[in-house]
């Protein structure tokens, strides 16, 4: 099932993809999917972010190459930072490369929606709390990235507005363990990964998280990006792609004053 959420003449709403038309669901998709029969076109549409102001989690150095690039040690734990809900925006929308900005890099990433709330969850049962997955793009300040981490901390160099793209739909009954993630600058294909080469799959992240936290619906999770990150400037066209999911399109403009 592909779930959209979008702007339509009426308002905001969720709905189900099938053949270029949108039928609305009441309410959203974490508490019940049911079908209301009206129909919208796509073209008739705006796509959003697929979750509304979500708590985003990312993990870092989750592929090997990735972390070898970084010239970082391999992690013996899942490593974790969050993004705060202002950073999310869908598909079709900009990327705004900071007035500051030096370096700035594209990571594309396979993301996980949390669809049922759990504390403690099993890694047998982790899948079961994920509602569906979409493509993410984790844009990342690396200036600012490596001054904080020198202090042990990550959060402003990867939480500007707009660095979280997500999209342009939630697609359920997907296996996380064996999806192509792609990245596109410019029609030039940069990042070439497939989740078998996690460190942590998602299984294990979210079990991981849940040892600390209550995960809720609505929860976002940016699992880690493949090898091949390299820098963005304005003018920028970016394209995510993860078949089964769809293509996540994002132009990169200068930051407004």
């Amino acid at each position: 099932m592909k779930i959209l959420r979008y702007r339509a003449v009426d308002g905001i709403h969720y709905g189900i993809e099938a053949e270029g038309r949108i039928e609305r669901i009441a309410g959203d998709p974490f508490e019940a999917v049911e079908r209301t029969g009206k129909v919208d076109r796509l073209a008739d549409i705006h796509l959003l972010c697929p979750v509304e102001r979500p708590r985003i989690f990312g993990v870092a150095y989750n592929y090997r190459q990735h972390t070898d690039e970084a010239g970082k040690e391999q992690p013996t734990l899942p490593v974790l930072f969050m993004k705060p809900s202002t950073a999310a925006s869908g598909n079709g929308d900009a990327i705004e490369y900071p007035s500051d900005g030096e370096i700035v890099h594209y990571e594309a990433e396979l993301v996980a929606i949390i669809g049922k709330s759990g504390r403690h969850i099993g890694k047998e049962q982790a899948l079961e709390h994920v509602l569906g997955y979409t493509c993410g793009n984790d844009i990342s300040d690396r200036i600012i990235q490596r001054q904080e981490s020198r202090f042990g901390c990550l959060l402003a160099g990867k939480g500007y507005d707009t660095f979280a793209p997500m999209g342009p739909a939630i697609v359920t009954d997907l296996d996380p363990t064996n999806l192509d993630v792609i990245l596109r600058q410019n029609g030039t294909v940069k990042q070439s990964g497939n989740t078998r080469d996690l460190v942590y799959p998602v299984a294990d992240i979210v079990a991981y998280l849940s040892r600390f936290m209550t995960l809720l619906p609505g929860d976002v999770i940016m699992t880690g990006t493949p090898a091949g990150v390299g820098p963005i400037v304005p003018g920028d066209e970016l394209e995510v792609e993860i078949p089964g999911i769809g293509i996540l399109g994002n132009p990169v403009v200068s930051a407004p004053h």
